[in-house]
């Protein structure tokens, strides 16, 4: 198979791993363009049976992923858009995509670099492992500070992560994580230096590609059965929590629109999005 034709997303294979490279700029916001090529090539590689491992990692260093396009608080038309036709309508477009890269046959790795919040964190926790450069990767789930709360699968990725406690701390503080302290929580595999990171990464992708036919199969099949078959149990329960808070209030949405207008999603505003978002106060009225 080929993986060409994407307009946000560039594809190396060799020795069975695929390295899949995130390039939308300015920040690689998860949009309509760039959820609409995860997509497809879910879609695609999920049959591809040349494909062992799959590296996902960013084109730009500070930021791995943004977060979902703050567009879609405005107005959820493309969102909707990438909705699977005859997927589980139980999940909202978010966590349909998400559990898609989660659930392929391949093993999936995050090679973390920059910036990555909220549907960019979910992405990352989507995948089987995740990695990041000390000093260069921080994450966050500041979606409280907009009104709403992690809806693409976060809120139970988490918990299967850090557990219940930290999990509340990461989305209820909304604050900025290092990669070190991510490591400590284990919401990343661990860290490496910046300069040891690709050789690391690489070297796993391919000694995993090069191991004998079902063994990877066999092994997170076993894996996998410590946690009800791999199932991630209460995604309904998140879905249907989550349209309690979106789509938003006007007063929430009219938030976001202004913090859109002060520089979200653009480079210099996404650097400190937390305190942009806080110097946007919720109206009295609120």
């Amino acid at each position: 198979m080929t993986y060409d034709d994407f307009s946000t997303l560039h594809i190396h294979q060799a020795d069975g791993v695929a390295w899949v490279t995130l390039d939308h700029a300015p920040v690689n916001v998860l949009g309509a363009a760039l959820g609409g090529d995860l997509k497809r090539f879910t879609e695609t590689v999920a049959t591809d049976e040349s494909v062992r491992v799959i590296v996902l990692q960013s084109a730009n260093e500070d930021y791995f992923v943004a977060h979902a396009d703050m567009e879609w608080m405005l107005d959820a038309t493309t969102l909707l858009g990438l909705a699977d036709e005859g997927g589980d309508a139980r999940l909202n477009p978010l966590q349909q995509l998400n559990e898609r890269f989660r659930t392929l046959p391949q093993v999936t790795i995050a090679k973390l670099r920059g910036r990555l919040r909220a549907g960019g964190a979910e992405l990352a926790m989507a995948a089987d492992m995740r990695f990041a450069a000390a000093g260069r990767t921080w994450l966050a789930q500041p979606e409280t500070r907009m009104g709403i709360f992690p809806g693409g699968g976060g809120t139970q990725y988490l918990n299967r992560l850090v557990g219940r406690p930290r999990a509340l701390e990461i989305v209820l503080g909304a604050e900025l994580f290092p990669a070190e302290l991510a490591e400590r929580y284990g919401w990343v595999n661990r860290t490496l230096a910046d300069d040891e990171l690709d050789e690391f990464v690489d070297a796993l992708a391919r000694r995993i590609a090069a191991l004998p036919a079902g063994v990877v199969a066999a092994a997170v099949q076993a894996l996998d059965a410590a946690e009800a078959s791999g199932a991630v149990p209460h995604l309904h329960e998140e879905a249907q929590a989550h349209v309690r808070v979106y789509p938003s209030p006007e007063h929430v949405v009219e938030r976001i629109r202004t913090a859109l207008e002060a520089g979200a999603q653009t480079s210099a505003g996404e650097h400190d999005l937390e305190g942009l978002l806080d110097a946007v106060p919720y109206p009295a009225t609120a």
